[in-house]
């Protein structure tokens, strides 16, 4: 197997599960050394059993002062970092603006778009360091289209979009690169779990709300969580390296979210 990424030093945020461990263990299998930090316990030890040379460290992306913490034990572990894939993310709920309570608001731009803050100033002062650096925001097809239903969803994703271009333009000149990832409908347990709160909350059937998921993408067919891992995998190697400030979209062409 190609090891594109051999000794680099990597850390993936909800790295336990979902798309977060598929690129965990596709950034290990390019050679590179991993730390994943995840809020949930067993899916660490999960990936520990099977990898146990990954640094796993538990961490609620939310708290600042666990972001802290969390940072400071993959960083030690790994020596460094050349790599950070900000993945954690939450679906956040599915109602109308009206209904919506404050709280669930705030802890949804807490999760999808405050941690990618946090875990980036922990990063950076090592990247400028070194004088190099990767960096992926997680966003969202619906950061950059309209989502009913969604709103504090969609608006984090589209603020990560803001985020990653003004810090490629910040970080560039210390040879840091930083770009957004924009997933589209990725198979997988949460975005069963998002499909099943609008059909809830739209009174259709899942199978309903799974067709119009895959008829608002160009390809019609769901997203696999590897092609994510891919494009990490590329663009974090030498073949990505004039690859900054860009918003790549891994969603099949969406053409509308309703």
């Amino acid at each position: 197997m190609a090891q594109e990424l051999r000794d680099k030093r990597a850390i993936v945020t909800a790295g336990g599960s979902g798309i977060g461990r598929i690129v965990a263990e596709r950034l290990r299998a390019a050679g590179a050394r991993v730390a994943i930090c995840d809020i949930e316990e067993t899916a660490l030890r999960a990936v520990t059993e099977v990898w146990p040379d990954i640094t796993a460290v538990r961490c609620d992306v939310s708290d600042p002062e666990s972001v802290e913490t969390a940072m400071e034990m993959m960083l030690d572990g790994l020596g460094g970092v050349d790599i950070l894939v900000n993945n954690a993310g939450s679906a956040g709920p599915t109602a109308c603006v009206e209904d919506i309570d404050v709280t669930e608001w705030d802890q949804a731009i807490r999760v999808n778009l405050n941690s990618q803050f946090l875990f980036t100033r922990g990063v950076v002062p090592a990247m400028k360091r070194q004088e190099s650096g990767v960096i992926f925001n997680m966003s969202s097809a619906a950061g950059r289209l309209g989502m009913p239903m969604r709103s504090p969803y969609v608006a984090a994703k589209w603020a990560v979009i803001g985020l990653t271009q003004t810090l490629a333009m910040e970080l560039g000149p210390s040879n840091i690169r930083v770009n957004a990832i924009l997933p589209g409908s990725v198979r997988g347990d949460r975005m069963t779990r998002v499909m099943q709160a609008k059909a809830k909350a739209t009174g259709q059937s899942l199978a309903e709300v799974e067709a119009e998921e895959t008829a608002a993408m160009s390809l019609g067919r769901m997203i696999e969580p590897d092609e994510i891992a891919d494009l990490v995998v590329y663009v974090a190697s030498d073949s990505g390296r004039s690859i900054s400030g860009q918003s790549l979209g891994v969603c099949g062409n969406t053409e509308i979210l309703r």
